[in-house]
Order: C-alpha cells, then structure tokens, then sequence
C-alpha cells in the first residue's frame, strides 16, 4: 500500500523563498497526514545529506521553491541516493529555473516570449562601471517599459518594472543583487494568465489582478493585495491557445508532474511565456491548487495526484 511508504516533505532551504517554501511545505505534510500517510517534514539546510540516510525515506515530496530547491541540485542528489522525489528532473528543473536558458529553448521551438536580453556583470557595473552597462544595454531594440529580473530566482524577487531610464540603475542593482545575470525584457501590457499542468495535462487557468504595478512578492503573498479570476476573462479561443503555449513550454523543457507557465497575454490576444514553475506554491490558496480546485481536484486530491505519480515512476525505474 502507499500509505505504508514514509514520504518525506522537503520544505525551507536557504533560497529568498524559503518562508513561503515552509509555508507550502506545511499544508503538503498536513494533507498527506490526514490521508493516512507516514509522512515527515524536513526543513532542508545544509546537513540534507545526513538528514536523508537518517530518515531513510522511501519518497521525497519536494517544495523547495527557489535556489538548489528548484535548480536541479537536490534533484540530482536524490537520484544519486536512489530516492523518487516528485516533479521534474536534474535537467528540466534547471533549464526551467534558468530564465536564460529556458528562452532559448522556448525560441528555438517557436514558443513566442517577450523580446529581451542578458546583461552579465555585479552591482559594481551600475556604480562604478555604468560605461560597461551603457555598452550592454545599448543592444536592446525595443522600447520601455522594460522589465528586469534576476536570471535565476522565483516569486518575483528582484523584479522591477523600468517606465524610464531614471528608474534603471536602481532596478539593476537590485537584480544584481541575486546573481551575476539579469534578464531585460518587454512588459507585454494585457493580462496576467497562469495555467496550471498536472502530469502532462492541462488543468486549467487563472487570471490575476494585483493591485500594485505588478505581480510582486508582496502583491503573491500579502492577503487582499490581488484578485484571482477562475477561468480567466478571455474569450475561448484566446484561452485554448494560452493552454497549448503552456503546455508546449511544459514538454519542451522536459518537465513532469505539477508545473504552473505564467503567461502575459496582449490586448491583440497573443499570449507569450514569461516561465515555467516547476514547485510551484502549494499552500492552499496558491494558484496551482485554486486552478485545480477549478477542474474538480481538491488539495488533498491534488496532492495524492502528485504524490502517486513520483511513485509510480519509481517504481518502473526499479523493474
């Protein structure tokens, strides 16, 4: 039976998302609790290693959002380890945490994303060296506003939107602040759209509306800040093909079991992928399980879902 597998919840690690990880990872080990299920919850550090072999899980749950959670590192370590773990693999999770990496192969399969490009440097090229900035950013052919993220994080930190050029070295520095790579991309006005993808199945859509500029860290997770439309505001055909570009960037990464592609979509109807999420937020007012609520899973279900497939999976490699 499943229920006498002992799961283990990886939650925390030392990414800038760890308490909204902590936060997911809780509702993950509650759920599968109260189904029955010989769980444990593991706050990740830097003893992983030794808390796994002590544990001696059978399966891994993972909600490490961000960092080594999502880049394929603790991916890797577990299979090396010969543990299942849920979500995609070594390769997927880290072209799809890689936003430079990840807009190449979206490109390469036709999979319309907003113009953009890669500046490479330290917050020392804004202050000390903006001669070299200059020079890097005079690549951009398109007009502001611009967005501008760190190549490689989650939930919007150290995004900020640029409307002139009095606002840019402010928002360089503070995307430098997390890696040695930032992205430059069009802001695609319209609407927000995100689809949620469970084991290569579109489940459906949401729309979503803050109240500040942008969907920030603080707009995702401060209560009242934005509002969540189920299914989006979008005509059909505009909405069937937001589903076929998400699920498209899904498979062209490689990825498995639960994924959520954020979308803007322009007022002409054109829907372009920002990312894929491959751990995406699981607390029970995440937009993963509100989408899924939508298509008649609710979480515990949802979860059990996710869970049985890393099983099941586990089980083929073994044979």
């Amino acid at each position: 039976m499943l229920t006498d597998k002992k799961i283990g919840v990886l939650m925390g690690g030392i990414s800038a998302e760890r308490e909204v990880s902590l936060r997911s990872g809780t509702a993950v080990f509650n759920a599968l609790k109260n189904l029955g299920y010989n769980v444990i919850a593991m706050d990740v550090r830097s003893d992983v290693c030794e808390a796994l072999r002590r544990e001696r899980i059978d399966v891994a749950f993972l909600v490490l959002h961000g960092g080594w959670g999502e880049d394929g590192s603790i991916q890797g370590l577990l299979e090396v380890m010969g543990i299942p773990y849920t979500g995609s693999d070594v390769l997927a999770s880290a072209l799809a945490m890689n936003k430079e990496a990840s807009k190449k192969i979206f490109l390469y399969h036709n999979i319309p994303v907003p113009p953009f490009v890669v500046i490479s440097g330290q917050r020392a090229v804004v202050s000390q060296k903006p001669e070299t900035l200059n020079s890097q950013l005079s690549t951009i052919n398109f007009e502001m506003p611009w967005v501008i993220k760190p190549v490689c994080e989650g939930s919007s930190v150290g995004v900020a939107i640029v409307r002139d050029k009095g606002q840019l070295g402010t928002a360089v520095e503070k995307g430098f602040l997390y890696g040695a790579k930032i992205i430059i991309e069009k802001y695609i006005e319209g609407r927000e759209v995100q689809i949620g993808i469970l084991n290569d199945r579109v489940l459906g859509g949401v729309e979503v509306r803050p109240t500040l500029e942008f969907y920030s860290y603080e707009a995702k997770y401060t209560p009242g800040l934005t509002e969540y439309i189920l299914p989006p505001e979008i005509d059909e055909t505009t909405y069937q093909k937001a589903k076929d570009v998400a699920l498209f960037a899904h498979a062209a990464l490689g990825c498995r079991g639960a994924t959520r592609v954020d979308l803007r979509i322009e007022k002409t109807g054109n829907p372009y992928v920002l990312e894929v999420n491959t751990i995406p937020g699981m607390t029970e007012t995440s937009l993963l399980p509100k989408i899924a609520k939508e298509a008649g899973l609710d979480f515990p279900m949802l979860i059990e879902e996710i869970l049985n497939e890393a099983i099941n999976r586990g089980n083929r490699a073994r044979r």
